[in-house]
């Protein structure tokens, strides 16, 4: 007999591990075939709200092949291990985790998903969360739908204005048991949260971490062709909202055809517990929600207005997880105990260490490449250089769709918005110029193709984190995203040539 049930089935599928050990034995099977190449550098300079920027990009015209002693073109074919702090094969999960600083991945990312996630624990740990919940429903009386578009929008700006993404992390955490308490699902409360924030910093009109940095890399007027990239938010958005209020109302109607039912009874469950305890909102669970709204305010001034990042972030989170333990203890909310701070923080880091190893191994497959310096010889800039090269030729409409493809896989290997637009832009803008595309589709081109494939790469720290704050596996939110991912992709595709047939300028 089928039923919703049947849509629950058990399906084998392969771990996020093993896929990306995967991937990192197929690049470094390339690193045997592909000789490495590399760029000259050089600084420029560009004006961002006000402040003069510097920024070290390649000069693409400088590309040369590396060759070896006999002259021939030279492939750097990985060794299995390495000694020494070096790059083997076997060394990506290791060498991933530790590389970078604290600024940027990998290792900052990690430690920003574990602080994150203890902050949290701590938090949840009070109840106040659970018992905000219930106060909220009662409320709402059967309207709770209404509060779906209104967070969607919420959080579309907040990756439009201010970029953004590892901000969500824990909003996910809270909003997974209230969407579930609400008769949604884990993948409501991730649409509403983190896809929403993805949504709005691919369609930016001013994201600092991307479409900013993409234009002054670009040398075009930071902040330019502002009203285009409003109403391109604007279709994003509106159309978001309505693939959420679409898909939530199906889950309402028959809530075994979630992807995440099974995993979702871990939310149902605590939801009940509180329930038959009669727990009622009182002034600690108050003051806790308000220091967090407090620190969520500071968080937004700190980015908009100092510039705050991983680093800052990460501690303004920790203050509220330790303000939010302190009061817990004062109030007994729980009857929370000192040790129960830091035993919440342990068990709320230990439920994200997975996603955190998931951005070292990631990671390791642009180390197996030789990694993302354009004055390093690496198979990455022969990729890069190659790539640019395939668009002479073709119609300038053709070349700007090609280029928004391959920003979208790029991103797979560069997942930082910044990043990548600091690696590929200073290709792709003057090429754009020899292929008649205008510099700003080409910088379309880059935000759309790097925004919304935040959305279903297994490399994104971020979304791995989101995915297990919902205790969702990748595998199976990639199974139900991708119907989503197709759709983003044909309208990010209109808008990429409808740029070039409007000559976006």
């Amino acid at each position: 007999m089928s039923g919703p049930e049947s849509k629950n089935k058990t399906t084998w599928m392969l771990d996020t591990y093993i896929i990306i050990f995967l991937v990192v034995a197929f690049m470094a099977a390339l690193t045997y075939v592909v000789p490495v190449g590399k760029f000259e550098t050089h600084e420029i300079k560009y004006t961002m709200s006000g402040k003069e920027k510097t920024r070290t990009v390649l000069k693409p015209e400088s590309f040369t092949i590396v060759k070896d002693e006999s002259g021939n073109p030279l492939k750097k074919g990985i060794r299995l291990f390495e000694p020494g702090g070096e790059v083997g094969f076997l060394n990506y999960v290791f060498e991933g985790l530790v590389s970078g600083d604290k600024w940027g991945s990998a290792v900052g990312v990690v430690a920003f998903i574990l602080v994150i996630g203890g902050a949290f624990g701590i938090i949840l740990r009070t109840g106040a969360v659970e018992n905000g919940i219930m106060t909220i429903i009662s409320r709402l009386q059967g309207k709770e739908i209404l509060l779906l578009p209104i967070l969607f929008v919420l959080f579309s700006l907040g990756g439009a204005v201010f970029g953004m993404g590892e901000e969500a992390i824990p909003f996910v955490m809270i909003l997974c048991p209230v969407c579930v308490a609400m008769g949604y699902d884990s993948i409501t409360a991730i649409l509403v949260s983190y896809v929403a924030t993805q949504i709005g910093f691919a369609t930016s009109w001013m994201n600092p971490f991307s479409v900013a940095i993409a234009q002054g890399v670009s040398q075009i007027p930071v902040l330019s062709a502002a009203g285009f990239r409003i109403a391109m938010w604007g279709f994003f958005t509106i159309f978001g909202i309505g693939y959420t209020l679409r898909y939530a109302k199906k889950v309402k109607e028959t809530p075994t055809s979630s992807i995440s039912y099974k995993t979702d009874e871990f939310f149902r469950k605590d939801i009940s517990e509180h329930s038959s305890k009669g727990g009622n909102f009182t002034l600690g669970h108050g003051l806790v929600v308000l220091t967090v709204a407090l620190g969520i305010v500071w968080v937004i001034w700190g980015v908009v207005e100092e510039g705050y990042y991983i680093p800052e972030i990460a501690t303004q989170f920790f203050v509220m997880g330790l303000v939010a333990g302190i009061i817990g203890v004062v109030f007994r909310l729980e009857g929370m105990k000192v040790n129960d701070i830091a035993v919440s923080f342990r068990k709320g880091a230990e439920d994200l260490v997975g996603a955190a190893l998931v951005v070292g191994m990631a990671k390791g497959i642009v180390l197996v490449l030789g990694g993302t310096d354009p004055s390093t010889p690496t198979v990455l800039n022969t990729v890069l250089h190659y790539a640019g090269e395939a668009f002479k030729g073709l119609p300038a409409a053709v070349s700007a769709w090609l280029m928004y493809i391959f920003q979208s896989c790029f991103n797979f290997f560069v997942v930082s918005g910044s990043g990548q637009a600091a690696l590929t832009m200073p290709l792709m803008a003057p090429l754009s110029d020899i292929l008649g595309v205008s510099r700003q589709v080409a910088v379309l081109a880059f935000q759309l193709g790097d925004g919304f494939t935040n959305l279903i790469v297994p490399t994104s720290g971020v979304l791995m984190a989101c995915l297990g704050a919902a205790r969702i596996d990748w595998t199976q939110w990639a199974r139900w995203q991708i119907k989503f991912q197709g759709l983003l992709f044909l309208f990010g595709s209109l808008f990429v040539v409808g740029g070039v047939v409007m000559g976006l300028k």
